[in-house]
């Protein structure tokens, strides 16, 4: 397998103006039912850990099967609608992270590729600068100083020598 051009399939122009319009109609839609808290918010209310969600769960079982035992005390209705939007938003986010996860994985795939296909360009650039051609000093001078470490000599610049220039022919 080669180092570069891990990935070669690329999100057409249509795909990706479906992609960002069904991403705006999910905020749209969402708009008036999420909440963005503050970090003191999220602190004071976020404690529901999962053992807690657990037991939430577990009330909701014996309304179900028992709900001549539940309390009067508590909205029933009210506990019900927020049950099923947070085991709905819930499958929602874990849909979105698993997205979220390939998405991750494919752009590390073309950020490598970026990466080693631009390793290839320095190469040449290198090797047309060492032949004097007009042009390439100012390009080898620009992208070397992405190659810098602290007093190790090397290049022209003061950084590490740059990856080995392609072989010539």
């Amino acid at each position: 397998m080669p180092l570069h051009n891990l990935i070669v399939k690329h999100i057409t122009a249509e795909h990706k103006t479906d992609v960002n319009k069904n991403i705006d109609d999910i905020d749209t839609v969402l708009e008036n039912y999420v909440v963005n808290l503050s970090s003191e918010e999220r602190q004071k209310y976020g404690s529901i850990d999962e053992d807690n969600k657990l037991f939430a769960n577990k009330v909701m079982d014996y309304r179900n099967s028992e709900p001549n035992r539940s309390s009067p005390q508590v909205d029933w209705v009210e506990f019900e609608a927020d049950y099923v939007d947070r085991v709905t938003i819930e499958g929602w986010i874990n849909r979105l992270m698993s997205m979220v996860g390939k998405l991750q994985n494919t752009k590390i795939l073309h950020d490598f590729d970026n990466y080693q296909n631009g390793l290839v360009d320095y190469k040449y650039t290198q090797y047309m600068d060492d032949t004097e051609e007009d042009g390439y000093s100012v390009k080898r001078q620009e992208l070397a100083q992405f190659f810098k470490r602290p007093s190790s000599g090397g290049d022209a610049t003061g950084g590490t020598p740059p990856p080995t220039p392609p072989p010539a022919g």
